[in-house]
C-alpha cells in the first residue's frame, strides 16, 4: 500500500482505512479463542488496536477490557506488524511481522501459543 496525497499536498496514511477495518472485524469472529466475547477494534495511527473483556481473568481479574494486539502497516517496509501487550510492564512487544494482512489475522485467530488471547 502507498500514501496517497491529501487536498494540501500532504500525504496521508494508507492505513487505517475502512476496507481493512472490517476485515479485521470479520477475521476476529473466527478467532479460536473466546468466540463468546466481542471484541473492539480501534483505528489508531498505521493501524488498528484490539481489545476485548479479560474472560480468563488471568490480566484483569475483574474481567474489565484489556489490550490484544496492535496492528501496524508499515509503509516503509511495505509490510505489517503484529504486537501483543506485555501487561505486567505496560508495553506493547513486536511478536511478528508478515507480507499481507490476511497472514497476520490467520496467525492472531488461531494464537496457538496463547500469547494475545490470555
Amino acid at each position: 500500500m502507498r500514501s496517497t496525497v491529501t487536498k494540501d499536498g500532504g500525504a496521508a496514511s494508507a492505513q487505517p482505512n475502512e476496507f481493512d477495518y472490517k476485515r479485521i472485524v470479520r477475521a476476529l469472529e473466527q478467532r479460536r479463542r473466546y468466540r463468546y466475547v466481542t471484541p473492539l477494534v480501534l483505528k489508531t495511527a498505521n493501524g488498528y488496536r484490539i481489545q476485548s473483556p479479560c474472560c480468563s481473568r488471568n490480566v484483569d481479574p475483574d474481567g474489565g477490557v484489556i489490550d490484544i494486539a496492535l496492528l501496524l502497516f508499515d509503509e516503509r517496509k511495505g509490510n505489517w506488524r503484529l504486537l501483543r501487550k506485555d501487561h505486567a510492564v505496560g508495553v506493547w512487544e513486536l511478536d511478528s511481522e508478515f507480507p499481507r494482512l490476511a497472514e497476520l489475522l490467520d496467525h492472531l485467530k488461531e494464537d496457538a501459543e496463547r500469547r494475545f488471547w490470555q
